[in-house]
């Protein structure tokens, strides 16, 4: 799309002012959506919209080719528990069936929300990366103190029972179970997500939204991730300690206790949410200097130890109600 001085109304009633020449090309690439769509409400809610669904599952393919390939069991951290393509699929009708009946709906309030407490949309220029990059971060740390708090609250006994017992329904998880969750669920900790930038809007009156597009695209790529079951020599974490990643969730899907954070490490060390966690890494730890037949044949047996505490203390919650739990096991 052209922009020059007989640009159609519908440009100079959104953009009254804006010198066009002076935009890079993916600013442009902005500007013609939000015309082309000629309704910023619905512009915006398209486009958050898509950006989830395309983000999610063209990330999540990439893992659905690991699972399939034989030569990357080495780096899978249950590799005795590989999801088939029926396991693959049931997962994916029910993560769209929370998308379309949970954020579908409400995402068209996104936009008079997002403007009303004064977050720019459809304006063009974009902010530059160093204001966007502090924001970022702090919608990391927000929104991991909130999953850390309300994750907890799921594992007692109503809530888990009747909510988030389906997330757990796969005690080795893979990339397309990240949002397998009940549509109650989504909403509560998806609110975690959106909350950050709506309270930071709120109290500044300075945020773009294509800032919390880059928080979204981020945090789909560490909740798909860290739900992969996989631990390469590259993962984050090996570089950056206290980021989860795959090693540190795949402990609570496998034991469902401990771990209760997403992004960072540093809220279940503060409150000791990790202490089974760590024991089992410092048991595996302890035998490094074996043989790999032994090592695999000790840990294979820890694992079962780990999963047997965990079907107990699932028990537990679901009857009285306390803290704690454990995944159903499916395969």
């Amino acid at each position: 799309m052209a922009f020059n001085g007989t640009a159609p109304y519908a440009v100079t009633d959104l953009y009254a002012g804006t010198d066009f020449t002076s935009l890079n090309w993916l600013e442009r690439q902005w500007v013609a959506w939000y015309i082309w769509i000629g309704n910023p409400v619905v512009a915006t809610g398209l486009a958050s919209f898509l950006l989830h669904e395309i983000v999610y599952f063209g990330r999540s393919i990439p893992w659905i080719i690991i699972d399939a390939m034989p030569y990357f069991r080495r780096w899978k951290l249950q590799p005795n528990k590989v999801p088939t393509p029926e396991e693959q699929w049931a997962c994916t009708k029910q993560v769209l069936f929370s998308h379309f009946t949970i954020e579908l709906p409400l995402i068209w309030l996104f936009h008079p929300t997002a403007e009303a407490l004064g977050m720019k949309t459809y304006h063009v220029p974009f902010p530059h990366w160093t204001v966007m990059l502090p924001q970022i971060f702090l919608f990391f740390c927000f929104e991991d103190f909130f999953h850390f708090v309300a994750h907890q609250a799921l594992h007692t006994g109503v809530l888990y029972k009747h909510i988030h017992k389906i997330h757990h329904k796969y005690s080795a998880p893979f990339g397309l179970a990240a949002e397998y969750a009940h549509p109650a669920e989504v909403f509560i900790l998806g609110a975690g997500t959106i909350l950050g930038p709506l309270i930071y809007c709120y109290f500044t009156q300075n945020l773009h939204i294509i800032a919390v597009y880059i928080w979204i695209v981020l945090r789909l790529f560490q909740a798909i991730d860290a739900h992969s079951g996989y631990d390469f020599p590259w993962s984050l974490h090996n570089f950056v300690p206290f980021w989860s990643g795959a090693e540190h969730h795949d402990f609570h899907h496998m034991a469902f206790t401990n771990n209760f954070s997403t992004s960072f490490r540093w809220w279940d060390r503060i409150f000791g949410t990790d202490d089974k966690y760590r024991a089992y890494r410092a048991k595996v730890k302890a035998m490094k200097n074996a043989s790999k037949e032994e090592r695999d044949a000790f840990e294979k047996k820890l694992m079962a130890e780990v999963e047997a505490e965990g079907i107990k203390a699932e028990a537990e919650a679901e009857a009285r109600g306390v803290l704690g739990g454990s995944k159903v096991k499916t395969q």
